[in-house]
């Protein structure tokens, strides 16, 4: 399992795109993500709004009656499929949302969607995976090799693909960060019901170790403090049921798994499987993946367009058991 991406480490000083462990930023990309926030918020009229506010933009998108999914209904699962473009927007290098044009992406979402419905017993949502924080190769200015992107940028993607009867995962990649304080820097974001969060291990560092001399991982006394606050701020604000979807290809990646809280209603945790390479080895590592995962989880399963060999169809994906509430592409 573990092997799928010791190669990668090396592959990473030549190449960009997770796949071989390149979603951390080069130096100088924080300078063109920033570029792209000044811009996006300009284009959007958000530079000169003053700022709305987690309160404003929760009084503009909240109904007066209980919030609903995209599709309809409170829980999300079991009782829906979630196929979802993963990446980040404006930089192609990280994933397939970022490849095209925000309404562009939103065609693509639907189009990967449409191809599970006939294989679902449930309703099948499309969805954005966005990395909202990116992992870097230098500390920045903060020294958390972590790059925060700006509510104003992300807002517009969010809001259009709601709109457009989509779900909504925010990725952190925290670096020397903590999750938790991440999460929160969101929040007016996840106030919104079709918006959840995904945390990805693999970036987190501990306190003196550097981007790409290990794979990271997170504790689960860590994971359930983000658990705790994300399921009270969806109880306060009468939200939908959220997904906290948590990435994992090794076991080490998440100390202490069979600790994590699953008993809140209000959160659908995700143990999604990011796995890459030949179907052989996808297939192994979802075994020893949901062997050891602990007992209230749904499961999420990844495929990559160039990394994986063949890349699997939507029939091959379904064939999994557990069987599967969220598939992403990257």
């Amino acid at each position: 399992m573990l092997q799928m991406r010791k190669g990668r480490l090396a592959a990473m000083r030549g190449r960009h795109g997770r796949g071989s462990w390149a979603v951390v930023l080069p130096r100088g990309c924080r300078a063109v993500l920033m570029t792209l926030a000044v811009l996006g918020a300009a284009a959007t009229g958000l530079a000169s709004s003053g700022g709305a506010g987690r309160q404003g933009l929760a009084a503009e998108t909240r109904p007066v009656t209980p919030a609903q999914l995209p599709g309809g209904g409170r829980v999300l699962f079991p009782g829906h499929l979630l196929v979802a473009l993963y990446g980040h927007p404006g930089v192609p290098g990280l994933g397939a949302l970022g490849q095209q044009s925000l309404q562009a992406s939103i065609t693509r979402a639907r189009n990967e969607a449409a191809a599970y419905r006939a294989l679902s017993s449930v309703p099948v949502i499309p969805a954005f995976e966005i990395i909202a924080t990116v992992a870097e190769a230098s500390p920045g200015p903060d020294g958390d090799y972590s790059y925060q992107t700006p509510v104003a940028f992300l807002r517009p993607w969010v809001l259009r693909a709601m709109a457009a009867g989509m779900y909504v995962i925010l990725d952190l990649q925290a670096g020397r960060a903590s999750l938790l304080a991440q999460a929160e820097s969101y929040q007016s974001l996840l106030e919104l019901p079709g918006v959840g969060l995904a945390l990805d291990p693999e970036w987190k560092l501990a306190p003196g170790q550097l981007p790409l001399k290990q794979i990271g991982s997170v504790s689960s006394s860590e994971v359930n403090s983000v658990v705790t606050w994300l399921a009270a701020l969806t109880a306060r604000y009468r939200l939908p049921q959220k997904v906290l979807v948590l990435h994992q290809f090794s076991l080490s990646m998440i100390r202490g798994e069979q600790q994590l809280d699953t008993r809140n209603k209000d959160l659908a945790i995700v143990i999604h499987m990011d796995g890459q390479g030949s179907t052989a080895a996808k297939r192994q590592t979802w075994q020893a993946i949901t062997r050891a995962a602990p007992a209230g989880v749904f499961f999420g399963w990844k495929n990559f367009f160039v990394e994986d060999h063949p890349l699997m169809t939507p029939r091959q994906t379904m064939a999994r058991i557990p069987r599967l509430s969220m598939v992403s592409y990257q």
